[in-house]
């Protein structure tokens, strides 16, 4: 560590547990070798720090707070502070601030913000798969009509065929968060509890608050592809997180795609307006990326730039009703497109045809007839039997 912006950035990996074994290491060696400058992040650097970290529960976090100050003690006979007045808040709030950041990075070590683990959802499945909170999960069968309820058997929405309608009346204080699955071949809506309206595409997963509170940002968190209504509320922004990006809206209808083998996230603004800016950034309108109806921002997933460009919007929202759309596209995502909306299994033996880019927009069509288009048009053998196709 050889710069003050390097000392920094490595103790935020570390408060944030993405250090290696390695650069741990380093930041204990630094922390004992040196006495206390600068470098170190104040208290309110640990504080927005924290805001990255996933949220626990009360009982975990009291137990990690009386391990910091069990541990204040030894810590407290290697921090030399300036008896200097001047300084003396200053660097009491550094020492509170290395005793935080090393409390942390122990119990990330034990393990304590972890959550248990949960079996890998089977997208190839036929049920539409409802978690809750605390893991439980309930089959969503789109014939059924049906009350929904939450961990502790208390009535928090309903469901009507292919759509769940949250109530905005329940007595819930505090963010609870359900998570919708939706398997490969089906799509499902959701109306949450603050009037917005979300459709969501096949082989998409949706985490949302059971109810919004008042005073905090309405956020979801999508993998997959999703259009959304929202309700307009200028008091509380809805926000869509994509991995690495965020949507920011006060209300209006924008579609996000967000399929892992895509190179990029794409937010289509159909009305209203959007701003679009990276997970680990604070939103400002001045700086971030502000798109206009009737364009398409698209988000680097390896780069993590922006761009944008004007778009038919309609090509891009057709899925909702059965549309599929195919822009510079590789066969091999293709492919993996073709198995999530029809739930089918593609083996391709043609590898040269993998790399090959295509354009294609097909109404709501049978697998059949979109594999027969590739033939007709791209010279693509192919046999279908049963729910497998071969492409020769």
């Amino acid at each position: 560590m050889n710069s003050n912006s390097e000392i920094k950035n490595l103790l935020q990996k570390f408060v944030l547990n993405q250090c290696t074994p390695e650069e741990t290491n380093e930041v204990i060696a630094y922390y004992k070798k040196n006495k206390l400058t600068d470098d170190f992040p104040s208290v309110e650097d640990i504080q927005n720090l924290l805001s990255e970290m996933p949220k626990m529960n009360q009982q975990t976090a009291d137990s990690i707070f009386a391990s910091i100050l069990a541990n204040t003690k030894e810590e407290e006979t290697v921090i030399e502070i300036t008896p200097k007045k001047s300084n003396f808040r200053k660097y009491i709030s550094i020492a509170a601030s290395v005793v935080v950041l090393f409390g942390i990075g122990f119990a990330y070590q034990k393990g304590a913000f972890t959550t248990k683990p949960q079996p890998k959802f089977d997208f190839k499945s036929t049920d539409i798969v409802l978690q809750l909170e605390n893991g439980n999960t309930q089959i969503i069968s789109e014939n059924n009509k049906v009350v929904v309820k939450d961990a502790d058997g208390n009535v928090v929405g309903n469901q009507d065929g292919d759509k769940i309608v949250y109530d905005n009346n329940t007595d819930l204080e505090k963010v609870t968060y359900n998570t919708i699955k939706i398997p490969y071949g089906k799509k499902f809506r959701l109306q949450l509890s603050d009037g917005t309206l979300v459709h969501l595409n096949s082989g998409t997963t949706l985490k949302y608050p059971v109810k919004f509170i008042a005073g905090e940002n309405r956020q979801v968190f999508l993998d997959g592809e999703a259009f959304f209504d929202v309700a307009k509320d200028k008091k509380h922004p809805f926000i869509v997180n994509a991995d690495a990006l965020n949507v920011r809206v006060l209300g209006t209808h924008f579609n996000v795609s967000n399929y892992p083998e895509d190179a990029a996230t794409d937010v289509v603004l159909v009305e209203g307006s959007v701003g679009m800016y990276r997970t680990n950034e604070e939103f400002d309108a001045a700086k971030n990326t502000i798109l206009k109806p009737g364009y398409r921002g698209s988000f680097n997933k390896e780069n993590t730039l922006i761009s944008t460009k004007p778009v038919i919007t309609d090509i891009y929202t057709s899925w909702i009703n059965g549309g599929l759309t195919f822009r510079n596209m590789t066969f091999k995502n293709i492919i993996t497109k073709l198995e999530r909306r029809y739930n089918v299994t593609i083996v391709n033996k043609n590898e040269k045809l993998a790399s090959e880019k295509f354009n294609a927009s097909f109404s709501d069509e049978s697998i059949e007839k979109v594999m027969s288009y590739f033939n007709d048009i791209h010279g693509i053998n192919y046999t279908i039997k049963n729910n497998q196709i071969l492409i020769k």
